[in-house]
């Protein structure tokens, strides 16, 4: 099935589809183009039935389940459908699957996505992010917005966040590269890796993964850390008086049960000379 349709401007997109691919190329001017392909001839059948339409700027495909039975091409990888969508720059997702995994290779207005096992990809995204799923991987390289993801043993990168970021996973891991907001992350086993966190409040707790938040160089940072039996150590010089200086404040407050927390410097950004001034903080063990 192939079907195009006039826009004038970004859409809303709304997809349905328990299995298969969901992949997004945002950058269409005037037009979206909607190509669903299946993979087997039960899948073909669901083709047929599926609802593609648009309603002023909003796009819906609905693509039906599959009507009972124990689905072996599944289990194999035999089945499942393709739905591509090409659509202008700055396009609102919507995805509500099963398994199917979703990537969006350009420039989205913003990202929500409930699934179970798919994994989820993304380049950029302009609004915010909301994400709910079991167990597949999540990564977005650029979300200038706020971020919001729950999932149970999936792994979730965020390359940049420039808006405040709430992650929570069972023993999923989890990395955000550089953070210019609050963070709050939650695990059970999964490790935290925050690679360059530079304002606001960093809280990490995790029960039996590790946690390493690295700050940025010329801010300033409280440190509040208190593990049971994990062990803790800093690489920052470590001040009993309130931290001075002219430099943004974090606020680190990374509790374990016994998993470790390192506290370390971040590297310096590409292009910009390191900042004179040392990193200066001051800890409190709760």
């Amino acid at each position: 099935m192939h079907k195009t349709f006039v826009i004038d401007g970004p859409a809303q997109i709304e997809v349905r589809l328990t299995s298969g691919e969901v992949e997004v190329d945002p950058t269409a001017v005037d037009s979206i183009e909607v190509e669903l392909s299946a993979h087997d001839e039960e899948s073909q059948r669901l083709v047929d039935d599926a609802r593609v339409e648009l309603q002023g700027n909003h796009l819906i495909v609905d693509v039906p389940n599959k009507r009972g039975g124990f689905n072996w091409g599944i289990m194999f990888g035999r089945q499942g459908i393709s739905c591509r969508i090409r659509c202008p720059q700055s396009s609102a997702l919507t995805v509500k699957t099963k398994s199917a995994d979703v990537v969006a290779r350009g420039t989205l207005g913003s990202l929500n996505v409930t699934g179970a096992s798919g994994d989820i990809e993304a380049i950029r995204v302009e609004g915010g992010v909301n994400v709910r799923s079991a167990s597949g991987d999540i990564r977005i390289e650029e979300a200038r917005a706020s971020v919001n993801i729950q999932t149970a043993s999936g792994d979730v990168e965020l390359e940049s966040v420039r808006g405040p970021a709430n992650v929570a996973s069972a023993s999923g891991d989890v990395v955000i590269g550089e953070a210019y907001d609050n963070v709050n992350v939650n695990t059970v086993s999964g490790d935290q890796e925050h690679g360059a966190v530079m304002r606001g409040e960093v809280h990490a707790q995790s029960v039996s993964g590790d946690v390493t938040v690295a700050v940025r160089r010329g801010s300033k940072v409280y440190l509040d850390c208190n593990t049971v039996s994990g062990d803790t150590s800093s690489e920052l010089e470590l001040l009993g008086d309130e931290p001075t200086g002219d430099g943004p404040l974090v606020e680190v407050r990374a509790k374990t049960v016994s998993g470790d927390i390192r506290i370390t410097r971040a590297a310096a950004p590409e292009m910009q000379p390191p900042a004179d001034n040392d990193t200066s903080a001051q800890e409190v063990h709760a």
